[in-house]
């Protein structure tokens, strides 16, 4: 080891002195003793480790003292005090955002998880008669209300209904699926991998592009637990195609003495068709056909909290819920909560999409949004911030979540430009926002799509846009 190296190992900091250091700046009003000894010890170990091992080059900026050592101490510690879940603006255009956390909640669900959270509540206590109750109760009716279903059970998520589902109906026996509905959702989730982890034994029929009833006639048999149909609502298959409603596989079930199971995936309450949108069939179309079961999200197109929905007839429902597997993936106080006040929004179904933010930005008509956008570059005039030039003009959104894969969404973006920093450069700085702003980035500009944008998010917008002018 050279003399220059070892000169910068004798010199770095006692944890002791940086400790001492911490200490009159009243570092243990942040965090304990324990936590600050070891993030000193690690900053110590990292520079020493820095020291061993970087070119010589770079030995002449890795010398620190007491100070140097208590700030980056310092600065871990309030780094560990940050929240690291934060609010942001989402101006991408992407309706059901997986990566932002896809629909937003309604007001009245935001209300009943802080009064059910900040006290006690009746998860599992029925007030009648005085005793245990279930926690899938208090959404139960009302779902059932509004699905036409006979009974209904909420897990985690929709993973978990497909795994819960095909558990319980077909654990070591067949689940006959078409091979062009073996899908991969987002966060390489398949629906072959989901099968094998339900110890259930998949059954392809049919090819990528065409499947016909014919082929599920052929592969049921004792060795049949399930008929599953996946609604492919990520994707669309088109040109020479065919494949197999679900009546005519209903009936094949009844036939043949096998449940059928269709998983929706996004999950829609109303119908879109009113509103200039692709048929998306609902979940009470779907329960109509008499299928056994269905599952769906509440986070995409319900517009509610991220729960898995399985509603369906009675006697299969009540296998579910006593499936041990259940327990595990049971949802908590909090969810119930959101997604209880998100469905007594279709009590009147037109309501919904005036009071769900979600399905509002994917009803609102175009004048609306367009509206929305000259007001949003008004104010951005108005702010004066420098170096930045605007433009107004129509684009297209996405649904987003796996929805409604076809579907363009006419929208209206606010175009901004910089005189002295790249489109690139300015959607990095308005990332590190202090509450992000997530924008599109065409060319030499970004977009502020206006579908994504609510009106009481203009000012976050602006600052976010002012802080980019001053850097």
């Amino acid at each position: 080891m050279d003399e220059k190296r070892r000169a910068l190992l004798k010199g770095l900091p006692k944890i002791d002195e940086v400790i001492g250091n911490l200490e009159k700046k009243g570092i243990y009003e942040k965090a304990s003793r324990e936590i600050v000894l070891e993030t000193c010890r690690d900053v110590v170990q990292k520079l020493r480790n820095a020291i061993l091992t970087a070119p010589d080059k770079q030995l002449p900026v890795l010398s620190a003292g007491v100070e140097a050592a208590s700030r980056s101490v310092g600065a871990r510690i309030d780094d560990l005090r940050r929240c690291k879940l934060r609010r942001l603006v989402n101006a991408t255009g992407v309706i059901l955002h997986t990566n932002l956390g896809r629909a937003p909640l309604c007001a009245e669900a935001m209300e009943r998880i802080a009064e059910v959270g900040r006290g006690y509540s009746n998860l599992e206590f029925d007030l009648v008669r005085g005793e245990r109750g279930l926690r899938y109760d208090h959404v139960n009716r009302l779902l059932c209300a509004l699905c036409g279903a006979e009974d209904a059970l909420i897990v985690n998520n929709n993973a978990a209904a497909v795994l819960l589902v095909l558990n319980t109906l077909a654990e070591h026996k067949e689940a006959i699926i078409s091979r062009g509905e073996l899908i991969e959702i987002g966060g390489e989730f398949r629906i072959p991998e989901v099968m094998s982890k339900s110890n259930s034994i998949l059954r392809e029929v049919g090819t990528t592009n065409r499947t016909h009833l014919s082929d599920y006639e052929k592969a049921v048999g004792p060795a049949t637990g399930v008929i599953l149909k996946v609604h492919t609502s990520n994707y669309k298959i088109i040109g020479f195609t065919e494949d197999v409603d679900l009546l005519p596989l209903v009936a094949l079930g009844k036939r043949r003495g096998v449940p059928v199971y269709d998983d929706l995936g996004s999950g829609c309450l109303i119908d879109l068709d009113a509103y200039g949108l692709a048929h998306e069939p609902t979940v009470r179309e779907v329960l109509a056909t008499d299928v056994d079961v269905v599952t769906f999200s509440g986070d995409k197109l319900l517009g509610g909290p991220q729960a898995g929905i399985i509603v369906g007839k009675k006697e299969v429902i009540t296998r579910i819920k006593k499936n041990p597997l259940n327990r595990a993936l049971r949802i908590d106080k909090f969810t119930l909560a959101a997604l209880e006040a998100t469905l007594l929004h279709y009590l009147i179904p037109e309501n919904a999409p005036r009071t769900l933010r979600a399905l509002k930005a994917l009803t609102e008509p175009l004048a609306d949004v367009k509206k929305r956008a000259r007001r949003l570059l008004a104010k951005l005039k108005k702010a004066g911030l420098p170096n930045l030039a605007y433009d107004m003009y129509e684009d297209v959104a996405a649904a987003g979540g796996g929805s409604l894969p076809t579907e363009d969404i006419p929208t209206a973006v606010v175009a901004v430009r910089h005189a002295k920093m790249t489109a690139s450069r300015m959607e990095a700085a308005l990332r590190r926002a202090p509450v992000p702003v997530i924008v599109r980035v065409d060319e030499n500009e970004i977009l502020i799509d206006l579908r994504t944008v609510a009106e009481d998010e203009f000012d976050l917008v602006v600052d976010g846009l002012g802080s980019l002018a001053e850097a």
